[in-house]
């Protein structure tokens, strides 16, 4: 049934999956996805969204590299926002509300119009390993299909158990079976694994909402879209989302169901994601709070089907129900399915190197939840590398790696590599240290030019981005030349309250000004007949302000990722023995010894190594 050997075999089409399997065949490699049903390839299994705070910069920087979350979060969007704009352009978020439905739909159609690319529909059940390599995997059937790498992005489908209230039954999503078997050959194998828990709210008949009690939010007024290239358009028209509140009377109803609770009776072991809470945690954890904020969001332009945002939970479903019906706007629901939890098996990202190739088993990559992540981009990007870095294995080609100061992948994937996670991973800015330079608005020209390089991005990506860096750097270039007349500059400077000029200036330093933007300087003489000359648009406008305004903090950041880059460079030999530096705590030397860092860089970000233990190394290196 199967030609002799893949290059790549994926386990799971989740957002990982998918976008592993986009990539190495896009690079080339003969690939194959796996999944227990071709009907649900990229569902999305809890909110019907993409992107939001740090978030929405994954999706700019997959899109960035010729990934398809950005393109398919665009043409299956029904409102467009950009997040934070009232902060600087670091903490800027794009987020599209999507219709869950063509999202899928859109999704298996870029996939099935991949050339490489492959699918069959089956329950992987076991890994095919020889002699510490991974050679193949194992169906249901019996089946065995040989492979030079297999990923594994089996989401919450490893053992998943489903808890609702007092029930709880197998499955990897309402549904859905769970998947068995890869677990047990995994710890044969000698991985260490653990269990996760997250949770999804109940979905509702957006007909029985009354939504007149509801506070409206609408999208941007002039919506942008996530990908960089000409495929996808902005939307022209947009669907709102609706914000209501629980109150002290939903709280109480909600209490009763506490005794029944799984997460508070003990069948709940693990832990769930920290910063998305189920609504029983909140009112546990934050009693002093007498409500809290609902989001109503509808699942696509057609259905009727809506997603109550913040009312995850896993209590009985009458207690749910009950509940809900005294939210306001609530008090007719009908429910289309009771909210759940769902604990899953996953495997500690400390066992993986960079490239998400697994430190036991030669050329088996590990992508997604099974890494201890939450969230469709968290999963995307890892999908994303380990795609890239398993088609470069099977070509024999320098393997690729993000760091710190070059995307907010990097950031991720360094940060469970180094520290690991016990409970649900999600992106944050905060997890950035180089931010500024990680915006959303720049991905490509970070990005790229080294996807092109390794064949992922396609040619006229490159070009469109140099156009926009040329485009951008020119017009920069010409603020710095031309000077505007205090007649000309002062009124725009009063009304916005800044000091007004005494003499000519560079248009660039009155742009520099707070406050000062790019429509008020468009009315200086030659401005705007110099965008209309050279053709620039929103994107090289956008780009322009933010290296006029910026410039000063991004230079400032460049230093300091450049002067932690050169411990990049001072690299530790491969098995080193820690324990042999008697000098260096016991924690250090157990923590280093497990994870074997690459380099002095990667050794000072783990988790219980102290300044101090890295002077020591140094030394001991001869540094």
């Amino acid at each position: 049934m199967f030609e002799k050997e893949y290059d790549v075999i994926v386990v799971g089409a989740g957002h990982a999956g998918s976008e592993a399997a986009a990539a190495a065949a896009n690079m080339g490699a003969k690939t194959l996805l796996i999944t227990m049903n071709l009907q649900n390839i990229a569902q999305m299994s809890c909110n019907p969204a993409m992107g939001g705070i740090a978030k929405g910069q994954i999706v700019r920087e997959i899109d960035a590299m010729g990934g398809y979350s950005g393109i398919v979060s665009d043409t299956s969007a029904i409102q467009f926002k950009m997040l934070n704009k009232s902060k600087g352009p670091a903490m800027w978020s794009p987020r599209v509300q999507s219709d869950r439905m063509r999202f899928a739909e859109d999704w298996r159609l870029k996939l099935e119009q991949t050339p490489n690319l492959d699918f069959y529909q089956e329950m992987v059940a076991g890994l095919i390993i020889e002699k510490d390599k991974v050679v193949g995997v194992r169906t249901s059937l019996g089946l065995e299909v040989k492979s030079k790498t297999v990923i594994c992005t089996n989401g919450t489908f490893l053992n998943g158990l489903i808890h609702i209230g007092e029930k709880q039954f197998g499955g990897g999503r309402a549904g859905e079976r769970a998947a068995t078997g890869i677990t047990k050959d995994l710890i044969n194998a000698g991985f260490e694994a653990g269990r996760m828990k997250t949770g999804t709210p109940p979905r509702v008949d957006g007909r029985s909402l009354d939504y007149s009690k509801m506070v409206e939010q609408p999208g941007d007024d002039i919506p942008g879209k996530f990908s960089y290239s000409n495929e996808t358009r902005p939307l022209s028209k947009q669907r709102s989302c609706y914000m209501t509140y629980t109150s002290p009377e939903v709280h109480n109803l909600l209490r009763e169901g506490f005794e029944r609770s799984p997460m508070f009776n003990g069948r709940i072991k693990s832990l769930g994601p920290r910063y998305c809470p189920s609504i029983e945690d909140k009112i546990n954890r934050f009693a002093d709070k007498d409500r809290h904020q609902l989001f109503v969001e509808p699942e696509g332009w057609n259905t009727v089907e809506v997603y109550v945002n913040g009312f995850s939970t896993s209590l009985p479903e009458d207690v749910q129900y009950k509940a809900l019906k005294s939210v306001a706007g609530f008090e007719n629901v009908k429910f289309f399915r009771p909210g759940y939890a769902i604990e899953y098996d996953y495997f500690p990202p400390t066992q993986l190197n960079h490239t998400l190739e697994t430190k036991l088993v030669e050329g088996l990559y590990f992508a997604g939840q099974i890494n201890g992540t939450t969230g469709y981009e968290e999963a995307a990007c890892q999908g994303l590398m380990a795609g890239i870095n398993a088609a470069l294995k099977v070509q024999e080609k320098e393997e690729f790696i993000l760091k710190r100061d070059e995307a907010y992948i990097g950031v991720l994937i360094d940060d469970l590599i180094t520290k690991g996670t016990e409970e649900p991973y999600r992106m944050f800015t905060s997890r950035a240290e180089y931010r500024t330079l990680l915006r959303q608005d720049n991905a490509d020209f970070r990005l790229t030019e080294k996807a092109y390089k390794i064949g992922l991005a396609k040619e006229d990506r490159m070009r469109r981005m140099e156009e926009k860096k040329k485009k951008s750097s020119e017009f920069v270039d010409f603020l710095k030349d031309l000077s505007v007349v205090p007649e000309e500059a002062n009124p725009i400077l009063e009304a916005k309250k800044s000091s007004p000029m005494k003499q000519s200036d560079k248009v660039f330093k009155v742009f520099s000004r707070p406050h000062v933007e790019m429509n008020d300087v468009m009315n200086f003489s030659g401005v705007k007949e110099y965008i209309q000359q050279h053709e620039l648009t929103e994107e090289m406008l956008e780009q322009t302000e933010i290296q006029v305004k910026y410039s000063g903090y991004i230079e400032k950041e460049k230093n300091n990722a450049d002067k932690l880059n050169r411990l990049e460079d001072i690299r530790i030999p491969q098995d080193f023995d820690y324990s042999q530096i008697k000098s260096m705590s016991y924690e250090a030397r157990e923590k280093l010894n497990k994870i074997q860092p690459k380099t002095i860089s990667q050794a000072s970000r783990i988790s219980g190594v102290s300044p101090n233990d890295i002077s020591v190394l140094l030394v001991y290196l001869g540094r």
